[in-house]
């Protein structure tokens, strides 16, 4: 069944606030490490910022692309690759914060996994 479009604002406004609340939690995390310089603080704000950005956008274009996919092969042939380019995106953004993740616990000096902080920080996700 379609989403009219309340729900689908309704939608929209859900993955803003969930955004802005992982944006949130990751300033929270910087916030508590003593001694920080204020300009890695903003960088790797912009960073995380950045790569939730790019990970969600890949995944509206991927499920976008993918429901003209199915069902239909001349479109598969056609869309296929760019569904892998979408999923690439995706990956790469995830990298990039399980890179952020781990310079914020070797900032940290403690024995944080970085799993841990990338668990915490995505918890709100979906």
């Amino acid at each position: 069944m379609a989403k009219n479009a309340t729900e689908k604002y309704t939608d929209a406004l859900d993955k803003i606030k969930s955004k802005e609340s992982k944006i949130e939690k990751f300033g929270d995390i910087l916030s508590s490490i003593k001694n920080l310089d204020d300009r890695k603080r903003v960088l790797w704000t912009e960073i995380y910022h950045n790569a939730v950005d790019d990970r969600e956008n890949a995944s509206i274009l991927f499920t976008d692309t993918l429901m003209q996919v199915k069902g239909n092969a001349a479109n598969h042939n056609i869309l296929g690759p760019v569904i892998a380019k979408y999923l690439e995106r995706m990956s790469r953004a995830n990298d990039q914060i399980l890179k952020l993740a781990e310079l914020v616990a070797r900032e940290e000096e403690t024995d944080i996994n970085p799993d841990s902080i990338f668990d915490s920080i995505s918890s709100s996700e979906d």
